[in-house]
């Protein structure tokens, strides 16, 4: 049978998740891994060194694609630093879900340590990266030092709100993982509040919210 010659970055991505849900591991090799597929290894190193190259691409692609839907919509270019926030959480939970099988299997016994996580690594990069480009205002504190340590501190506090999210949504078993929803609204508008100097409200609803949760899940 003559080899695929159209193969994509994407393709390979199918190809890999589809397998690992099939089979319930990583293939043995990239060889047995194109050979199964039906395209030339050579192929495979077109786009990834190894598969564990493709587990950070695959997280990448959640994030891209995620981004690629938000900038057609005229509404989201127009909205304020919260609300973009906001639209990409829900958009990006989207993509999670519809891909709801791979992601828990690649996560699942990781979730308690995400933050170390290498397969994460390259979706770190391109969220905090979006954190920045949000234009999200702070406190003027007319010292470059210490402006440069409060940017630093939002991005890891932006990514780490998104992998407490993303742990909160791989426990949740509410009906099409509304409570996940809430959490997400509660959590960055929370953000947003405190970094207005806003009552503290959405920080003991928050709070209460979390609590409740926690103990019912356990």
């Amino acid at each position: 049978m003559a080899k695929k010659k159209s193969i994509t970055k994407d393709h390979i991505i199918t190809f890999y998740m589809d397998y690992v849900l099939e089979h319930g591991e990583n293939p043995k090799s990239v060889y047995a891994f194109s050979k199964s597929n039906n395209f030339e290894e050579a192929k495979f190193y077109e786009f990834f060194s190894d598969f564990q190259a493709i587990e950070k691409g695959i997280f990448e692609a959640f994030f891209s694609n995620s981004i690629t839907v938000l900038e057609k919509s005229e509404d989201y270019e127009n909205f304020d630093p919260r609300n973009k926030l906001l639209s990409f959480y829900f958009t990006f939970f989207e993509n999670l879900t519809a891909n709801r099988s791979y992601v828990v299997q690649a996560l699942e016994k990781h979730k308690n340590d995400l933050k170390g996580l290498k397969m994460l690594a390259g979706l770190k990069r391109h969220f905090t990266a979006y954190i920045a480009n949000l234009d999200i205002e702070m406190l003027d504190l007319k010292n470059e030092t210490i402006e440069k340590i409060q940017d630093k501190t939002l991005k890891e506090t932006a990514w780490l709100q998104l992998l407490i999210t993303m742990k909160f949504w791989l426990d949740d078993s509410s009906r099409s993982f509304e409570k996940t929803d809430i959490f997400i609204e509660k959590s960055v508008n929370t953000t947003f509040d405190v970094l207005d100097i806003a009552p503290l409200k959405s920080v003991i609803d928050l709070g209460k919210f979390i609590f409740k949760e926690r103990f019912q899940m356990k």
